[in-house]
């Protein structure tokens, strides 16, 4: 009976993604390795035992796999993990250690696998299996991001920041506006912006929390939330990365960039209109600027958002709007990166809804739509940079309304078909009165 349940077509395809998803680890792995650092594999190894690099990540990573646990065995997920981190504590303050909080939460989620494989059989197992994928999923995308920004600098020496910096005076060069706006903040809202930036997968499982909180009286997981957005746009974007690397105006135009920088422009200067080329960098700074990830993953947030309570919609909103100041306001991105990262979180999330609820002529037009407005950006900052920084009352509006046209694009389409995936409520037969 278990093993003609393994061959229906939903485990079947469940096991695929599973094989897919360790073949690309195995590969980023050696990709790492060739270039004489441990990969996404060995770190996330290394935080069984050893100091984590981020401790919040783990437990919003356990957090996650409790959606499939009832109330009392979340709260005895979250004592273990917090007794092993105290253990952990004592250890390493007794022989002067680096101290970080979260190998507890992954012990945790590693003995569920070893409970789901040889305690559980049955839906049960792939219930609790399917939780614990999540979790891992979220610190193994993590690791595997950083791996990935390895590759960009160890592969990418030559940088396109000329050709971005000029296609932004186009939107009249927000990086550098926004950086004079968070230094006259002060220390507070740069702390603020800072943490938000950092922080943003804490952002990201308070809203799949809630979409997934009736999974375990269900025993199922929805088609579709927001962990698949937020997997799928990591795994995606750097890819562009390797396309289009730009190391950021903080680096091209600022101190941090040191002697490969053009000049210590930002945020007050703003970048010289000229002829752009291509510019060498250094081996240790991240191409990872077109598109801004952060920006859509923060956009995922902000979509997800939107059919939650107020206070979750308030928040997706100020983690959007936090986000932006902070990818700007530190220099970390271009305008142009921030309008490029919104195409790319919306086609992204069109293709996911629409490969859940089967591809129809709308859903094909929209992801095709988004395709071919994010590649013409990419184009028009590579070979129109010039043109758009000469007339940017003409490319700027053009910019803006190419995002914004995929965006209403999105919304509309998608309340179309939430409008047919909800039963239209036939009115009640009203008596016939009797004949006289």
């Amino acid at each position: 009976m278990e093993s003609a349940a393994w061959r229906q077509p939903r485990v079947m395809l469940w096991t695929a993604a599973g094989v897919v998803a360790l073949g690309f680890l195995v590969t980023m792995e050696i990709a790492a390795r060739h270039y004489g650092v441990p990969g996404p594999i060995t770190n996330q190894a290394r935080e069984v035992i050893f100091a984590p690099r981020s401790g919040p990540l783990l437990y919003a990573s356990m957090a996650l796999m409790t959606v499939v646990f009832t109330w009392r065995q979340r709260f005895i997920a979250f004592g273990a993990a917090i007794g092993i981190d105290i253990v952990f504590f004592l250890v390493r303050w007794a022989v002067d250690a680096k101290m970080m909080f979260g190998n507890g939460a992954l012990w945790v989620i590693l003995g569920c696998a070893v409970i789901a494989v040889t305690r559980r059989t049955g839906r049960e197992r792939v219930l609790l299996l399917k939780g614990v994928g999540l979790g891992l999923l979220l610190v193994a995308g993590r690791k595997t991001g950083d791996a990935w920004l390895l590759i960009t600098w160890k592969t990418r020496p030559m940088v396109l920041d000329q050709y971005v910096a000029t296609a932004d005076h186009a939107l009249g060069n927000p990086s550098w506006v926004a950086g004079r706006i968070v230094e006259a903040t002060g220390p507070i809202g740069a702390h603020v912006l800072d943490w938000v930036y950092i922080q943003l997968a804490v952002g990201a499982v308070a809203v799949t929390l809630y979409q997934l909180r009736n999974v375990a009286v269900e025993r199922r997981f929805p088609g579709h939330h927001l962990v698949r957005t937020f997997l799928v746009i990591g795994l995606l974007g750097p890819a562009i990365y390797m396309i289009f690397p730009v190391v950021g105006p903080i680096f091209a135009y600022g101190a941090d960039g040191g002697h490969w920088a053009v000049a210590d422009l930002w945020p007050n200067t703003p970048s010289p209109v000229n002829a752009p080329h291509h510019m060498p960098f250094d081996e240790i700074t991240p191409r990872n600027c077109m598109p801004s990830l952060h920006t859509a993953w923060a956009t995922a947030i902000f979509i997800h958002s939107r059919k939650g309570p107020r206070i979750l919609r308030f928040g997706g909103a100020f983690w959007l709007i936090a986000t932006l100041g902070a990818t700007l306001g530190f220099g970390y991105h271009y305008g142009a990166d921030i309008v490029a990262g919104v195409v790319f979180a919306f086609t992204i999330e069109a293709a996911l809804r629409s490969l859940d609820r089967g591809w129809d002529r709308s859903g094909i037009q929209l992801v095709a739509c988004g395709a071919m407005v994010f590649a013409a950006l990419l184009l028009a900052y590579r070979y129109l940079s010039v043109e758009m920084a000469g007339h940017p009352w003409v490319f700027g509006p053009l910019l803006l309304l190419a995002m914004s046209s995929v965006v209403y694009g999105c919304v509309r389409t998608t309340k179309l078909w939430d409008a047919k995936a909800v039963p239209v409520r036939q009115p009640e037969p009203q008596p016939q009165p009797e004949p006289a």
